[in-house]
């Protein structure tokens, strides 16, 4: 019988390997079933023989030591990906995972800024400054686009298409999508390469959004760049997922559909995106308790 151990390296193998994913996304896959594998262990218990009612536990456990509800739910899509590749191989005949709702129990509505708040973030950065102007054009192609931070700091050059008004980027597992730039993004976008050409001091770089002398701006930087300007901006949470947030619900609120809204964000399933019209269901019950007159 293979050990817990042998068991999730060639889970992660596969996920690697087949389906192409990155190794960010092992990693986080690698941290949940570390949890899960720790937990069993706890209870005397193997992977293999684990119940639905030792999930629950876990779960609450994670709940009550402060996990935040996306971890819990990215852990519990970790654990139901894990058995449903067991069985797959049939190298057990149990899924603990089965009828399990527990992610339900703990999910929240996204966060998001309003467009006042929006508005003020971006004022922000000092356009009198060569990175003042970068991380104006990157807040403006974030808030367009709805990218992922790691999809926005790797953007290329050659990935921008300003006379089709759109950009291309590489998603989860290398997926390729096409998205659609606003004239703010764009504007602040030709703004931008003249100041890098001066960041890039005579270098070379492939990369669109750079550090002085040509350098990759991490996520780690990005991270803390957004979170200075949010303190400026006097918000008091903010991360880069939630302009991501924002972008998604300002297009629903708007009258997007829910499929078009899918392919910008690059989700793989539908289901993903859904969560996002339960926050403009709440703000249609709003406008008509407001103004239905038998509401």
């Amino acid at each position: 019988m293979r050990s817990d151990a042998k068991l999730i390296e060639e889970f992660l193998i596969l996920l690697r390997v087949e389906k192409g994913l990155a190794e960010n996304t092992v990693l986080a896959y690698r941290n949940d079933l570390q949890k899960l594998k720790d937990y069993a262990l706890k209870q005397e218990r193997s992977l293999l023989t684990l119940e639905r009612h030792d999930l629950i536990g876990l779960l609450t456990e994670l709940k009550e030591s402060g996990a935040s509800d996306p971890s819990i739910a990215r852990l519990t899509s970790t654990v139901r990906s894990f058995y449903k590749y067991l069985l797959a191989e049939r190298l057990t005949k149990n899924d603990p995972t089965a009828y399990l709702e527990a992610r339900k129990v703990w999910q929240t509505l996204p966060h998001f800024l309003t467009p006042a708040q929006i508005e003020t973030l971006l004022a922000q950065p000092d356009m009198q400054t060569e990175t003042g102007v970068r991380d104006r054009a990157m807040l403006e192609t974030l808030y367009a686009t709805g990218l992922r931070v790691s999809e926005l700091v790797h953007l290329k050059l050659s990935d921008l298409d300003l006379e089709q008004g759109a950009l291309t980027c590489f998603g989860k597992g290398s997926k390729q999508r096409r998205v659609p730039l606003g004239q703010s993004a764009i504007h602040y976008l030709k703004l931008y390469f003249p100041a890098r050409m001066r960041l890039l001091d005579d270098k070379h770089a492939d990369l669109l959004f750079l550090e002085p002398q040509g350098k990759e701006i991490t996520r780690q930087k990005f991270w803390k760049l957004i979170k200075e300007y949010g303190r400026l901006a006097q918000i008091d949470y903010i991360t880069p997922h939630l302009l991501r947030h924002s972008f998604a619900t300002v297009l629903l609120s708007n009258g997007a559909d829910l499929r078009s809204v899918q392919l910008m964000l690059g989700h793989s399933d539908i289901g993903t995106t859904q969560i996002y019209t339960h926050v403009t269901n709440d703000q249609l019950k709003n406008k008509y308790k407001q103004f239905h007159p038998r509401s």
